[in-house]
């Protein structure tokens, strides 16, 4: 990876940063869980950049533009709302239990 890259990729972070900062309490407040939701759970496209996450600050600054409520954009359930998000994506989980089925097969 070139240097040149790095400082983009630094640029963009800070960018999106930025973004969260501007919404309101609440909308921060949720999407840092969710943020630690996904890293915790690991979709595997989030390796390769910020555009899930870029997607819900697009939404949740629509929401907030409307005077909407956090919890009536992603509804009460919030992981349920993440899941939902990432239901067609293999995640670091999946990966994890087919190398465990793979393993568990072996006599």
């Amino acid at each position: 990876m070139r240097i040149q890259d790095i400082m983009q990729g630094k640029r963009e972070w800070r960018a999106h940063v930025a973004r969260v900062k501007r919404l309101p309490q609440d909308y921060q407040i949720v999407y840092k869980e969710i943020q630690k939701y996904y890293y915790k759970v690991g979709p595997v496209e989030l390796s390769d950049g910020i555009e899930l996450l870029t997607g819900i600050i697009d939404l949740f600054e629509e929401g907030a533009a409307s005077g909407k409520g956090v919890l009536e954009v992603t509804g009460r359930d919030v992981a349920a709302f993440c899941d939902d998000l990432i239901k067609d994506s293999k995640t670091y989980a999946d990966l994890y239990q087919e190398s465990v089925d793979k393993g568990g097969t072996r006599g």
